[in-house]
């Protein structure tokens, strides 16, 4: 078994797991392990922007948005600390060159589902790939992070509820052996246990399992959720999202009778249940969308990779109507965390889709999510830094201790052992 050692190892390389890294001093080792290409992670999909709180009145609309969209079983305190944080972290990722959309030399901004006005910012239809790429780009730039790629956690490394680092396979099936000071969970969220998600399907919720396994704390688990609209289609893989700012920018929604069914900007789950509800009533796997309403200029200005997809399926979507169709696109519970992103065990901590800091409550708001990611990514690292990192003089012996609870078939027997809990807390709930 190779052994490695560092000061923290982060688990992931999506936007919060990058964001971490660049918030590490020049002085404390870095690894970072990705089950795929460092590309290949959800944050790089997020297609219609991120929200920022444009001035001190925007305050209320926004936590009103928030709550509201969640059914107000969110943390209030988390999400007072995301949008306070906000500007913040925005003036962050302009500063790495994240280039956002702006109007006549000021940022632009655009609405989607349940914002009450438009407070969100974006990179054309690919806002997601604009901030994760710049940040991919900055940690490649740390001598101190070493990013490796297709490599899995297997398995913590643990002994009186503290975590001393991680067990790992490469491609070849090689084992490893990370040591660390700190670990950080940022492995993103559970679509690849589903058959229709947004999400790659190599992001199938192996820290969670490895969670329960251990005994860590869990939250709303059973909170899963569903986008409105991806576009339908018959070939399989993973399915291709309509942002939610084509329908924030007035694109309409029809049933198989050319009619409206519904309010186009309804939070994400209420959505969902009507066009559910229509495709039922009309007997179709799909409802349209009009896109063509929003002119070929702001369609192809705006949403450029939506509309090249759309021609790829054979729609122009500047000229005629689309299908749409929910997937699984969320997950809104998952690891316990505080405001600082500790889990319930010592020197682990958990950000982004990973995690549950109580942010999202039951239903996330658009575009909340690459938000939040950010800004507990930073304050793990900030919380971190404060404390005297774990050591053990003992690595084999606690290498055989995470080793035992390895299990044969371990991938399907992670995928089983989430979607049971899941089931599970679902059904508890009634």
């Amino acid at each position: 078994m190779e052994k490695l050692e560092a000061d923290i190892v982060i688990v992931g390389t999506g936007a919060s797991g990058l964001f971490a890294a660049l918030h590490v001093p020049s002085d404390k080792k870095v690894i970072m392990l990705t089950k795929s290409d460092a590309e290949n992670s959800d944050s790089f999909l997020a297609q219609g922007g991120i929200c920022v709180l444009r001035d001190k009145n925007d305050f209320d609309s926004f936590m009103e948005d928030t709550m509201k969209a969640g059914h107000y079983e969110n943390r209030k305190e988390s999400v007072e600390i995301m949008i306070n944080s906000s500007r913040d972290i925005i003036n962050e990722l302009i500063g790495y060159g994240v280039d956002f959309a702006t109007k006549d030399g000021k940022l632009d901004y655009t609405r989607e589902g349940a914002h009450s006005k438009p407070r969100i910012l974006f990179h054309e239809d690919i806002t997601g790939k604009e901030i994760t790429s710049t940040l991919l780009d900055a940690v490649r730039k740390l001598e101190n992070v070493t990013i490796m790629e297709y490599v899995t956690m297997t398995d913590i490394i643990e002994k009186d509820n503290v975590c001393y680092g991680i067990l790992a396979n490469d491609v070849n099936n090689n084992e490893m052996c990370i040591e660390a000071g700190y670990t950080i969970f940022a492995c993103g969220g559970i679509g690849g246990l589903y058959d229709h998600s947004t999400n790659y399907p190599h992001l199938t919720g192996d820290a969670i399992a490895i969670a329960i396994q251990h005994g860590i704390k869990l939250e709303n688990v059973d909170y899963v959720q569903i986008h409105p609209t991806t576009l339908y289609t018959k070939k399989r893989g993973r399915a291709f999202l309509i942002s939610e700012s084509v329908r924030g920018e007035g694109a309409k929604l029809y049933g198989k009778d050319g009619k409206r069914f519904a309010n186009e900007v309804l939070p994400r789950d209420i959505m969902t249940q009507k066009i559910r509800e229509q495709m039922k009533k009309d007997d179709m796997p799909y409802v349209w969308m009009d896109m063509s309403v929003l002119g070929e200029e702001v369609i192809k200005n705006h949403f450029p990779h939506i509309y090249e997809k759309c021609l790829e399926e054979g729609y122009d979507c500047t000229k005629e109507w689309i299908p749409v169709t929910p997937a699984q696109h969320y997950f809104m519970g998952g690891i316990h965390v505080d405001k600082d992103s500790r889990t319930s065990m010592s020197h682990l901590y958990a950000v982004g889709e990973t995690s549950c800091n109580g942010v999202h409550g039951k239903n996330r708001l658009a575009s909340n999510s690459l938000l939040e990611s950010l800004v507990w990514g930073k304050r793990a690292v900030v919380d971190l830094l404060k404390k005297e990192p774990a050591y053990t003089s003992d690595f084999d012996c606690l290498a055989k201790v995470a080793k035992s609870h390895q299990l044969s078939n371990q991938e399907k027997m992670y995928h089983d052992m989430v979607l049971e809990e899941i089931e599970r807390e679902r059904q508890a709930r009634g």
